[in-house]
Order: C-alpha cells, then sequence, then structure tokens
C-alpha cells in the first residue's frame, strides 16, 4: 500500500509539469493540397507542424481524384493551404464531402500573376511556385497562417520563414547565373504543358508547349501543326517531359521537329524521397540545370 503511495505521489508533480507545458508541445495537422506546396509550409512551420499532402508525389494536381483517406485528412486538419489561381478545382468537392469546417489558406494571394488566352477564355496561370521570387510571397502567408493558428510558437515560424526566404533568393541568383552564360535566342524549349511562365518571366525563357495551362486540356490537331511549325522556325533544339504527365504527345512533336529530348523537369510535383526533387529547393535547382545544360549543347 505504502508503496503505491510514493509511487503516485512521485507521479503526481511529473503530471503537473507535462499539464504546464505550453501548447506548442502539440504539433499542428496541417494539409497542402500538393507536394511543392507542403513541402514549403514544412520549411516554414519546422517541428511543430505535421503536413498532410492531398495530391502525393509525381501527381497530377490538375486531374487529382480524391479519395475518403483524404476527406478524413481535411476533417482533421487545423490548418489547410492551397495555392489558389484555380489550381485546385476539385478542392471545393472536397470540402463539402469532408465536413470541413475551416477556410483553406490561398499562399498566392499578393503574386503579380500572369494571364493568358486559352481556347478563347482569359485565364489565370496558376503556375507561381516555379519562381522563387513568388514562393517568397506563399512563406509570408504560411507564417502569418502558422502564427494566427499557434501563436505560442509564432517567433520560430517566424525565425524558418526569415531563414528559408534567404534559400529562395539563392536559388534566384542561382538561376540568373546559370541562364546568363547562355545567348537569348538559344533560351527556347518544347515542354508537355504550359507550366513555366513565371520562370520564363523571370529567367527570359520561351517554353512551348502542344497543351495550355491545365493538363486536363486537349491539343487539337490544328494546334499540334501550328507548333510543330514554330518549333522548327524558331530552331527549337530540345524538348522535356515531365514527372507528372503523358509524354505522349510532347514526343510525337519533338519527333516531328527533330528536337532532342532533355530529360525529364518537376513542374507541378515533387519527385518521392529517392527521386531527384524530394524538396522544393531540389526540384527548382535540378530544373535549372536540366534546363541549362540541353540550351548550353544547342548552342
Amino acid at each position: 500500500m505504502t508503496s503505491h503511495r510514493l509511487l503516485l505521489s512521485a507521479a503526481i508533480p511529473a503530471l503537473m509539469a507535462l499539464s504546464a507545458m505550453p501548447a506548442s508541445a502539440e504539433t499542428l495537422k496541417v494539409v497542402a493540397s500538393f507536394t511543392v506546396l507542403a513541402d514549403v509550409v514544412k520549411q516554414v512551420g519546422g517541428d511543430h507542424v505535421k503536413v498532410t499532402s492531398l495530391v502525393g508525389p509525381n501527381g497530377d494536381p490538375h486531374e487529382f481524384e480524391p479519395s475518403p483517406a483524404d476527406a478524413k485528412n481535411l476533417n482533421a486538419a487545423e490548418v489547410t493551404f492551397v495555392s489558389g489561381e484555380g489550381l485546385e478545382g476539385w478542392m471545393d468537392r472536397l470540402i463539402t464531402a469532408s465536413g470541413y469546417k475551416g477556410k483553406p489558406v490561398t499562399v498566392s494571394e499578393g503574386i503579380d500573376v500572369s494571364t493568358m488566352e486559352e481556347d478563347g477564355e482569359k485565364i489565370t496561370d496558376p503556375h507561381v511556385w516555379n519562381s522563387p521570387v513568388n514562393v517568397k510571397i506563399w512563406v509570408a502567408n504560411i507564417e502569418k497562417a502558422l502564427s494566427s493558428a499557434d501563436p505560442t510558437d509564432a517567433a520560430a515560424f517566424k525565425a524558418n520563414a526569415e531563414k528559408y526566404t534567404k534559400t529562395l533568393d539563392e536559388l534566384n541568383a542561382y538561376a540568373h547565373e546559370k541562364f546568363a552564360k547562355i545567348a537569348d535566342d538559344r533560351r527556347k524549349v518544347l515542354t508537355s504543358h504550359d507550366g513555366f511562365g513565371y520562370f520564363g518571366r523571370e529567367y527570359n525563357v520561351s517554353f512551348l508547349a502542344p497543351l495550355g495551362l491545365s493538363t486536363e486540356s486537349e491539343a487539337s490537331a490544328a494546334d499540334v501543326a501550328k507548333l510543330i511549325e514554330q518549333i522548327k522556325t524558331e530552331h527549337v533544339k530540345a524538348y522535356f517531359f515531365e514527372n507528372s504527365n503523358d509524354p505522349r504527345l510532347v514526343k510525337q512533336v519533338a519527333k516531328a521537329t527533330g528536337a532532342e529530348p532533355g530529360g525529364e523537369l518537376y513542374v507541378e510535383s515533387l519527385s518521392d524521397a529517392k527521386g531527384p526533387a524530394p524538396t522544393y529547393e531540389k526540384m527548382f535547382r535540378y530544373n535549372v540545370d536540366q534546363l541549362a545544360a540541353a540550351m548550353a549543347k544547342s548552342s
């Protein structure tokens, strides 16, 4: 009996110490719409967040079909992040199906977006993350949302955000340095779909693609014929396919034009842990290296 009392009296201070610990001991359950965004959220959140990505590695966020497991993850989330600008067309349906009561944070708010004509309609290019300059705005929006959800850890989020912003500045400088060595008229490549608009804007690279901004669109025979003619006229020498898209169409165009394969690019999805692009930083550097190497080869 006495030994039980002794054990209990020893346990009370330990229990009291646990209950007195700040809320930061608990990690925030966070959901991000796709892998690129999930990684940036992890960089800002650090140990204080547990991030689940709805679209998995090598997945296409345009054509994603949510599962019951995704609905369950969303329902349990304390904070949810989307990129926005029309990327996640399936999100509203998933929110309804899951019973999620929160409002997703749109991280692309505040970015200077590009618009383009597609099938006679003016639409926004959602692929903002392919310029690290834009990802800096993501970081600021993520930090604000996490600090609001968990004020106890606001200082940690701020420190992580500042550190990662420096990394993004380094990535931007790295790309500018790489492409500065390549003549302007050689900065042209063929890709599967229009996912590199912001990259092209920042580094003065022309990307030609048979598909529009969404992989769900279909290229007509006339569009493909026009693209083939343009590639021949402009002497585009290299083509790339994307990890999350069907490469057949871009290979067909390349065959008709004589463009050489430059490899695979990671446009809207990270690779798995064993691949060359398991984080945003690695993805961006990998894409820059692949593109610069192909352009240098063709000059």
